[in-house]
């Protein structure tokens, strides 16, 4: 066969659709010869049939010429001429027999016996075997549909469907291998060393084919490589079909470059699934399905989830993705590249001895105290580095063994109360846009500000120090390195709600405040410097019932591309709420102000009051004073109605006055 002379069995246990289609093609191949070569055997089993007929006819003739003297007719005589005419004749009828039936012999070796074994032989068992794979692959792709469908409550169940495909398959792929490497054999006797190399692979791929049918195949023998750039295999798509409904769909995998193309069984090419360059990628929950895993475009506008068919691939999935993501396949070594990574990630959890002593010299002594770091406003300040950090070492930014927390935990849950009050009761449902329902008035209410953005939780610890973003960047450091140490991917989805007040973690299915973070105890925040998908923020809190005790716990997230975005949105609110604040108190000092100048004026009126209460007293007092006797004659001293009044008002004032 021109152009390809063999099937390439290396490539058997990718099962790729390119592989099946070329498969396929030799199988039509092998189908067009099966036809040809039954209509050529008919047509020369017509001749050994016409041959050995015509063997059987001359020799029958000779046998009848020869008996010719031995009848004995009534009416005939002695005719030695006849007798001998026939005679010499039969024994060239006889001569001509024999060569026929030498060549019926001849026939029946050399053309009808090979045409014979190679029609039995070698095409029915090529078209047997091409029928008992395809029996095999059906009943592998439904034992694969039915462990995917397969409960989480029912973990025990999985074995037994993979259990009833390894021992079917496993006869009919040792079968079907040693019948390969036979026909290799009788085939291809002068090519000894193709013999043994393809013995070789078939050994390959008999050790490389058991965990096929294991759906959770040993770690210890079968390694998770994190190496990887290049992966290809089936995977189930998730579409949807309605508001709530969702159907899966079985399709082979793969990427080229950075980009994950997918390619239906039937398929000769395949398309464009997704852009995976600068993409997310993390394990998620995904009704009652297993090894599920989501991946969303760099802009955040595209995402797709997927299930692998086992743990090992749905980790692998995930460590070639990110991999592609960081665009390790454009180096020359991808694989290496790769490789220095992880190491330098797994290097990254405790600091480097060297570093330390390199710096230990530049250490500040204990008693010496350390100037006041500007603290950091905006994104756009990180890219200048403070020469008072380059005396710090690593601890005194993180603290040795210091806890990471991976998932999202109201601080209301934990033994903090006092944490509780600053960041406020989560659990509340909330509406991201501020407005209320009914007549209840929503914290956020009265905000100028609301910009919600969509964040990925990372993970957070307690920090020693939140006066410089390096102590953001060597969170986001150490929370990488021990994700890809302990191999965590799963990451909670959430939206976060900026405000004026707080910043609030809000869940996007349920609007439930996850957490709330007051704006006043963000005291530091920062992007990566590279990878401006992260970003984090430092809050200070009081730990434990004491206010003076206060601690700082540092916040690490990843956004869809939004890192800077969100900076300045909080930097925008802290200044929007310094102004607010410094308008507040303007105005309670200007209230102040007020309520003295009145509480004086009133001072003053009473003053005058008094004054005036006084001057009235004492024109009363002096009144009073005058000589009023009665006269002899029995005449009395009438007062007027005004002065009666104003000795009523003097008794008053004197009352007054005396209470006074």
């Amino acid at each position: 066969m021109p152009g390809i002379d063999k099937l390439p069995i290396e490539e058997t246990l990718e099962d790729s659709p390119q592989t099946r289609s070329l498969l396929g093609v030799f199988e039509e191949d092998a189908t067009a010869i099966s036809n040809y070569m039954n209509q050529l055997y008919q047509a020369m089993h017509r001749i050994y049939d016409a041959q050995n007929e015509l063997s059987a006819a001359t020799h029958l003739t000779s046998k009848l010429l020869k008996e010719y003297e031995k009848q004995r007719f009534p009416l005939g005589g002695d005719d030695e001429v006849m007798s001998s005419t026939l005679q010499q004749f039969s024994k060239v009828i006889d001569e001509l027999s024999s060569c026929h039936a030498v060549l019926s012999t001849q026939l029946a070796d050399a053309m009808m016996f090979p045409i014979t074994q190679f029609k039995e032989r070698d095409l029915k068992e090529i078209l047997t075997l091409k029928e008992v794979f395809q029996i095999a692959s059906n009943d592998h792709d439904a034992a694969i549909n039915r462990y995917s469908r397969l409960s989480k409550k029912r973990e025990n169940d999985k074995i037994s469907f993979f259990k009833m495909g390894s021992e079917n398959l496993n006869e009919q792929l040792e079968e079907f291998l040693a019948n390969i490497g036979t026909s290799v054999q009788n085939v291809r006797r002068e090519m000894d060393s193709d013999i043994e190399t393809m013995q070789q692979t078939i050994e390959d791929l008999e050790v490389a084919s058991d965990p096929l049918y294991v759906p959770d195949p040993d770690p210890t023998k079968f390694p998770v490589n994190r190496n990887l750039t290049r992966k290809a295999g089936y995977l189930n798509a998730r579409n949807k079909t309605g508001l709530v409904s969702s159907t899966w769909d079985r399709q082979f995998y793969f990427t080229q470059g950075g980009n994950l193309m997918s390619q239906a069984r039937g398929d000769v090419a395949g398309g464009l699934a997704m852009d995976i360059d600068n993409c997310s990628v993390m394990a998620v929950d995904c009704e009652d399905r297993r090894y599920c895993f989501q991946i969303t475009s760099f802009d955040g506008k595209k995402s797709s989830i997927l299930q692998a068919e086992s743990k090992k691939d749905h980790e692998e999935w995930i460590c070639t993705i990110n991999n592609i993501s960081k665009q390790i396949y454009l180096s020359e070594n991808p694989e290496e590249t790769a490789a220095r990574v992880n190491q330098s990630a797994l290097e990254a959890v405790t600091p480097s001895p060297s570093f330390q002593q390199r710096h230990e010299s530049l250490r500040p002594a204990a008693g010496q105290s350390r100037p006041p770091t500007a603290r950091t406003s905006s994104s756009g300040s990180l890219g200048s580095e403070s020469t008072n950090l380059a005396a710090l070492s690593l601890d005194s930014l993180v603290a040795p063994d210091t806890p990471i927390q991976f998932d999202i935990i109201s601080p209301v849950c934990e033994d903090q109360p006092g944490q509780a009050k600053a960041f406020g009761q989560g659990g509340r449902r909330t509406n991201p846009f501020g407005e209320s329902g009914g007549s209840t008035k929503s914290e956020t209410e009265d905000s100028i500000l609301h910009q919600l953005f969509i964040v990925r939780f990372l993970g957070s610890m307690e920090v020693k120090s939140d006066d410089h973003p390096d102590v953001v960047y060597e969170t986001m450091r150490q929370i990488l390195a021990a994700r890809a140490i302990h191999n965590i991917f799963r990451m909670t989805e959430s939206h976060l709600l900026v405000t004026c007040d707080c910043l609030k973690l809000i869940d996007p299915q349920t609007q439930v405040t996850r957490l709330t973070f007051p704006l006043p105890c963000v005291v530091l925040y920062a992007t990566h410097q590279e990878n401006k998908r992260l970003f984090g923020f430092v809050l200070r809190t009081s730990s434990g019932r004491s206010e003076s005790n206060l601690s700082s716990v540092c916040y690490i997230f990843e956004s869809n591309n939004e890192g800077e975005k969100i900076c300045d949105s909080v930097g925008l609110a802290k200044q929007i709420a310094l102004h607010a604040e410094l308008d507040r108190r303007a105005s309670e000092k200007q209230k102040e102000i007020e309520r003295v100048k009145e509480k004086q004026q009133k001072e003053l009126n009473k003053q005058k009051q008094i004054e005036k209460d006084l001057e009235e007293q004492s024109r009363l007092i002096a009144a009073s004073s005058r000589p009023n006797q009665a006269s002899s004659e029995g005449q009395f001293v009438v007062l007027s109605s005004s002065q009666s009044e104003e000795s009523d008002l003097g008794e008053g004032g004197k009352k007054r006055e005396s209470e006074a």
